[in-house]
C-alpha cells in the first residue's frame, strides 16, 4: 500500500512539473505596469498583431487559430504560440447590445508587424493590428467559468467607475495556460481598455 502511494505521488509530481514546463514554454506578451489600485493592475501594452476568429461554445475559434499557427497560412510556416489567448466577452444586457458574438485571438510573437505576419489560408481567420493601449486588469485562478469571469468583470467595472476612470470598448478575457493545467495553477485575467 505504501509503495502504491509513493508511486502515485511521484507520478503526480512529474505531471505537475511537466504542466509547468508546458505552460512556461509559450512566450508571454510584454507589458509595463503603470500602477495598482486594490486588486486592479494598470498596464501599458505595445501595439500587437492578432489572429482572430469567431468563437462558439465548441471552441471552433481555438481550432481555427491553432491550425493557422500550425501552418495553415500562405507560406505554410509554424508560428510560435504566445500567451495570453484573448477572448472577447458578450456585452452585458445593461449596455446597448451591439453584438452577442464572441471572438478568440492569438497574439503574434512580440515585435512581429502586420507585414511580417503570414496571411491565413482560411478566410475565417482575420489578421489585425491593435494599437498600443493602457488596460486595467484583475487576475484570478481557476477554469474561467462564465460565473468567475462575470464576477471578476463586475468587480473591475465597478472599481473603475468608483475611481472615475473612463473605459473604452468592452471587457475581454485573457487566459495564459494550456488546457491541461490544473485550475489552481491557471492564470486568467479580465481586462478593459482605459483612458486616464
Amino acid at each position: 500500500m505504501r509503495k502504491t502511494v509513493l508511486v502515485a505521488s511521484a507520478i503526480a509530481i512529474i505531471l505537475v512539473l511537466a504542466l509547468l514546463l508546458i505552460q512556461s514554454s509559450a512566450e508571454t506578451i510584454p507589458y509595463s505596469i503603470k500602477g495598482t489600485k486594490g486588486e486592479i493592475e494598470f498596464r501599458q501594452y505595445p501595439a500587437l498583431v492578432l489572429a482572430t476568429a469567431d468563437n462558439s461554445q465548441n471552441d471552433a475559434g481555438f481550432n481555427l487559430l491553432f491550425a493557422y499557427i500550425s501552418g495553415s497560412n500562405k507560406p505554410r510556416e509554424k508560428i510560435p504560440m504566445t500567451a495570453p489567448v484573448i477572448t472577447s466577452q458578450k456585452i452585458p444586457m445593461t449596455a446597448p447590445v451591439v453584438s452577442d458574438a464572441t471572438s478568440m485571438s492569438f497574439v503574434m510573437p512580440a515585435g512581429k508587424t502586420r507585414e511580417e505576419t503570414p496571411d491565413p489560408l482560411d478566410s475565417r481567420v482575420r489578421i489585425t493590428t491593435l494599437p498600443a493601449r493602457e488596460v486595467a486588469v484583475i487576475r484570478f485562478s481557476g477554469y474561467a467559468s462564465p460565473q468567475e469571469v462575470d464576477a471578476a468583470t463586475s468587480r473591475l467595472q465597478e472599481a473603475l467607475k468608483n475611481e472615475g476612470i473612463l473605459t473604452v470598448g468592452e471587457p475581454f478575457l485573457m487566459r495564459y495556460d494550456s488546457p491541461w493545467t490544473p485550475g489552481f495553477l491557471r492564470r486568467n485575467e479580465v481586462a478593459i481598455e482605459i483612458r486616464r
